[in-house]
């Protein structure tokens, strides 16, 4: 959509205070969450996404440019946060799993609060749900209820919203795979503005207790959808293609290379700039609906109170290596933004740190700020050293990991990327992010690297251990047994 008049000024009604709070001895936690959000974000260097609000609450607290996720896909990578264990360790490992059902004594995140008197509530998307079919119908198959005092679904038109509907995908179109709308109906009247309304009504009932606030945001998830105002945001014309290399990947093993690659999906150039002014204008429309949460907690009195969380469940490729959605393992499906502020350790200015971390991560950072006992199970490491120095030493983690479908498995350390995919049998990647960040030139199959090649190894392999693949085969070789047994019962 051309831009033909001056960009609209999205003007925060409030900002928040930056003198450092006392810390309270029950603080709140406000945990926000989108779907399938990348690092578009102005505040994360974006050239082209708006995200004002969110670029506000970064400079009150610290941003986390080298977060990752343990899985790419929704449901695993959610399991994984409330439970602050690897998926190898809760067996979360699709959109299919339930945390409850995996591990029936779990204590999840939220429900590690509840059991220190906070009220815990869920709005919409916390763990998966199928998008956009449960907006549609208000429900939340794969919700935990333990963990929850209240949960709250939200019920919104999506795809069928009033507007110019587009699919951007001319090999698919019959599926939502990339379908957006230019809605004329207005911010409330969407999934997001109705959890937004939700999560307020929510902060005036409990604001004289301790609570923990979980409020899932759905987009910038396909259906992209948005009114037409954060269409207006963006110019389609001057939309800016990832830059792909030609034969990008001819190099990489053969079970991941045409995994949702443009070969299924057909996007030309000119509909991959509508893809991208789709997914940006759903992303400033979540970024909206943030800020009216953020401008609650101060207008109710609670900004210095609590701890405030943003972050996404996984990353997503819009084009990169000639790659759609998630599931894979490069830097932009595995990365996610992620903003924590807390009001007592907060400076004037805003900080970043490039720390490998892991989404893992969260759950011991937050029992650990609000004093509340952990599980002993949590994999996790407090993230607060680097909340009270972003270059503390105290910080050793060296590398983060991460799983995928077909066996996937990815080491990320400072200088490096290891991938393996079938568990080691079908192929390998390794990239030298020193010289080729872009992910680009697999050196697996290079004599020069074959030393790198094998010290990655021990390393993911080690790290796997650390992360439960004996759990998990021991698992899946549990199933296989009464699967036999069934089955000669049978004969």
């Amino acid at each position: 959509m051309k831009v033909n008049h001056i960009l609209p000024v999205i003007i925060c009604a409030l900002s928040f205070n930056l003198v450092a709070a006392e810390r309270p001895q029950k603080p709140n936690v406000l945990f926000l969450m989108s779907d399938d959000l990348n690092t578009a974000l102005s505040g994360f260097g974006h050239q082209q996404c708006k995200t004002p609000n969110l670029d506000r609450l970064a400079q009150r607290g610290v941003k986390f440019e080298s977060m990752h996720c343990q899985y790419p896909l929704c449901g695993p990578s959610r399991s994984s946060i409330m439970s602050g264990l690897y998926p190898y360790t809760n067996n979360c490992l699709g959109n299919g799993s339930k945390i409850r059902r995996e591990i029936p004594d779990v204590v999840t995140m939220s429900q590690a609060f509840m059991n220190q008197g906070y009220y815990a509530g869920r709005v919409s998307k916390i763990y998966h749900m199928n998008i956009p079919q449960e907006i549609i119908e208000g429900t939340a198959h794969s919700d935990d209820s333990s963990s929850w005092t209240e949960a709250f679904n939200i019920t919104g038109p999506e795809q069928d919203a009033p507007g110019k509907k587009t699919n951007w995908s001319p090999k698919n179109e019959t599926s939502q795979a990339f379908v957006g709308v230019v809605s004329t109906a207005g911010d409330l009247e969407h999934a997001d503005g109705m959890a937004a309304d939700k999560a307020i009504e929510l902060l005036d009932k409990v604001k004289d207790n301790p609570f923990f606030l979980a409020v899932g945001f759905v987009r910038p998830h396909v259906p992209l959808v948005a009114p037409e105002k954060y269409f207006d945001l963006y110019d389609q014309e001057k939309m800016q293609i990832p830059y792909v290399p030609e034969n990008d990947l001819d190099d990489v093993p053969q079970i991941i290379r045409d995994y949702k690659n443009n070969k299924e999906y057909g996007v030309t150039s000119e509909s991959h700039k509508g893809l991208l002014e789709a997914y940006y204008a759903s992303v400033s429309y979540m970024d909206a609906q943030v800020g009216r949460v953020l401008d609650a907690l101060e207008e109710k009195g609670l900004a210095e109170s609590t701890i405030v969380i943003f972050t996404s469940d996984h990353g997503y490729l819009l084009g990169h290596h000639d790659k759609y959605q998630k599931q894979h393992l490069f830097e932009e499906a595995t990365r996610v933004p992620f903003i924590i502020s807390v009001p007592w350790m907060t400076s004037e200015h805003d900080k970043g740190t490039k720390q490998l971390t892991e989404l893992i991560d969260l759950f011991p950072t937050l029992t650990d700020l609000a004093g509340i006992t952990a599980p002993d199970s949590l994999q996790g490491t407090s993230l607060r050293p680097l909340l009270e120095d972003t270059e503390s030493p105290a910080w050793t983690k060296d590398a983060v990991f991460t799983i995928s479908r077909a066996g996937g498995e990815s080491l990320r350390t400072k200088d490096w990327r290891f991938t393996q995919w079938g568990f080691g049998k079908s192929g390998m990647e390794l990239y030298d992010l020193s010289k080729d960040p872009g992910e680009f030139t697999n050196q697996a199959n290079n004599p020069e690297y074959a030393s790198v090649v094998e010290r990655m190894k021990k390393l993911l392999l080690a790290k796997r251990d650390d992360a439960g693949y004996p759990n998990f085969v021991a698992k899946k070789a549990n199933k296989a047994g009464r699967k036999n047994k069934k089955q000669k019962k049978k004969k």
